[in-house]
C-alpha cells in the first residue's frame, strides 16, 4: 500500500504534471480581463512563480523508499532552456523573410534603442547600489537581470562570482525578486501604452503592416520538402542556434548564448527559405504554434526557480529597485523611439521588448496588434540588448 502510495505521488508531484497543471491554471488567469488589459500567457508565469514560493514552505518527503519533492532546479531549468529556443527560433524565422531585406537607416534606431535601454538600466543599478549602503553588487546584478527579464545576463553574471556561495545566493535571489515585475511590467506596458495614446488599433495595424510589406522573390523552382510540418528546418535551426550561440570571443569570454544563437541562426534560415534542394520555409500557423509553446515552456522553466528564490533575502527596498531598473529604461527608450526616431506605436513597442529582452511581452504585444510583423522590431533590437546586458553585469561585478 505505502509503495502503491509513493508511485502514486510521485506521479502526481512530477515535473511533467506540475508543468502542465501550472500552464493550465496560468492560462485560466491570463484569460482574465479588466477594462480590455489582460496577462495573456504571462499568467503562466505568475501561476508559476506563486508555485516556486509554495515550495519553499513544503519540504521533500519520504513514502516507502521513495523522496518525493516539490521541486527540481534541473528539470526545470530544461524546460526553460527548451522554451527559450523553441520561441526565439520561431520569432527569427518569421522576422527572416524581411529583416535583412528591410535593413536600412531604421534598423539604427533599433541598434540606439538596445544601447540606450540598457545603459540606462545599468546606470540606475549602479546609483542605487551607490545610494544604498546595504545594497551589494551581487543583489544589485541579480535585481537589474530580473528587472530586464535577462536569463544570458544572469548566468554571465553567476560566471563572474562562481566562487562565492553567498554572491551566487543573492544573484539568484534578486532575480527572483524582480523578475514578476520585470515581466509584468512590460507586458502591461505594451497593451496600455496604445490605450493611453488612444491608438486605433486596427487603423494602426493596416498603415503598419502595408509600410511592412515587402516584395519577396520566390523561386519558381520546387524545393523538396522533408516533412510536413517543417519540423526539419525548425530543428535545424534550434541546432546550428546552439553551435552559434556556444561560441566565445576570446578575451572578454562572450558568446550569444542558446537565445542569441537561435535567433540568429532563425534569421539566416528564414531569410534564404532553403537549402540547396532542400525547402526550410515553415507555414506560418507552425511558427505561431512553436512560438506560443516555446514561450509557455520558458515561463514555467523560469517562474519556478524564480519564485523558489524569491523569499530568500527578500526586502521591500528590493522590490522598489528591481521595478525602478524596470520602468526607467522602458519609458525613457519608448520616449526616445517616439519624439527622436519618430518609430511607430508598434515598431516602438516592438522595439521596447527587443531592449527589454522580454520575451513575454512580445508574446503580449503580437496579440494586441494582431500582427506577427512586430517581430521584425524586436529581432533587430534583440542582439544588441542581449550583448549589452551580459557586458553590463559582468563589468559591474568586476569594477564594485
Amino acid at each position: 500500500m505505502i509503495e502503491y502510495l509513493g508511485g502514486v505521488t510521485g506521479s502526481l508531484l512530477s515535473t511533467i504534471f506540475i508543468a502542465f497543471v501550472i500552464a493550465a491554471v496560468g492560462y485560466l488567469i491570463g484569460a482574465i480581463e479588466i477594462k480590455g488589459i489582460s496577462l495573456g500567457t504571462a499568467g503562466v508565469l505568475l501561476v508559476a512563480l506563486a508555485y516556486g514560493v509554495l515550495c519553499n514552505y513544503v519540504p521533500s518527503f519520504v513514502i516507502g523508499a521513495k523522496t518525493i519533492s516539490l521541486f527540481n532546479a534541473g528539470n526545470f531549468k530544461l524546460i526553460s532552456s527548451i522554451g527559450t529556443a523553441m520561441f526565439v527560433t520561431a520569432v527569427g524565422l518569421i522576422a527572416g523573410p524581411k529583416f535583412f531585406r528591410t535593413f536600412n537607416r531604421k534598423s539604427l534606431s533599433y541598434i540606439v534603442m538596445g544601447v540606450v535601454v540598457i545603459t540606462a538600466g545599468t546606470l540606475t543599478a549602479v546609483l542605487l547600489t551607490l545610494a544604498d549602503g546595504g545594497l551589494t553588487p551581487a543583489m544589485a546584478v541579480g535585481l537589474l537581470t530580473g528587472g530586464l527579464t535577462s536569463t544570458p545576463g544572469l548566468s554571465a553574471a553567476q560566471d563572474v562570482v562562481s566562487d562565492s556561495a553567498d554572491a551566487l545566493s543573492q544573484l539568484t535571489a534578486g532575480y527572483g525578486i524582480a523578475y514578476l515585475f520585470g515581466v509584468l511590467g512590460v507586458v502591461l506596458f505594451v497593451q496600455i501604452m496604445p490605450k493611453i495614446l488612444k491608438v486605433d488599433i486596427d487603423k494602426e495595424r493596416e498603415s503598419f503592416v502595408a509600410a511592412a510589406a515587402v516584395e519577396i522573390k520566390q523561386s519558381e523552382k520546387q524545393y523538396k520538402q522533408l516533412d510536413p510540418f517543417g519540423f526539419f528546418p525548425f530543428f535545424l535551426a534550434i541546432a546550428l542556434g546552439c553551435v552559434i550561440g556556444a561560441i566565445k570571443i576570446p578575451g572578454i569570454n562572450f558568446s550569444l548564448g542558446t537565445s542569441g544563437g537561435t535567433l540568429v541562426a532563425g534569421l539566416i534560415i528564414g531569410h534564404f527559405g532553403h537549402i540547396g534542394p532542400i525547402d526550410c520555409r515553415l507555414k506560418k500557423e507552425t511558427l505561431n504554434f512553436f512560438r506560443e509553446l516555446g514561450l509557455v515552456l520558458f515561463l514555467i522553466g523560469a517562474g519556478v526557480p524564480g519564485g523558489v528564490n524569491f523569499v530568500s533575502n527578500v526586502k521591500v527596498s528590493y522590490f522598489i529597485y528591481g521595478a525602478i531598473m524596470t520602468l526607467v529604461p522602458m519609458i525613457l527608450g519608448f520616449v526616445l523611439g517616439k519624439f527622436v526616431f519618430k518609430l511607430s506605436i508598434f515598431n516602438n513597442l516592438g522595439s521596447i521588448t527587443g531592449g527589454m529582452t522580454s520575451t513575454p511581452a512580445l508574446g503580449a504585444l503580437i496579440s494586441t496588434a494582431k500582427t506577427d510583423d512586430v517581430s521584425a522590431s524586436y529581432a533587430a533590437t534583440y542582439p544588441i540588448a542581449l550583448v549589452m546586458v551580459v557586458l553590463a553585469s559582468k563589468i559591474i561585478l568586476m569594477i564594485f
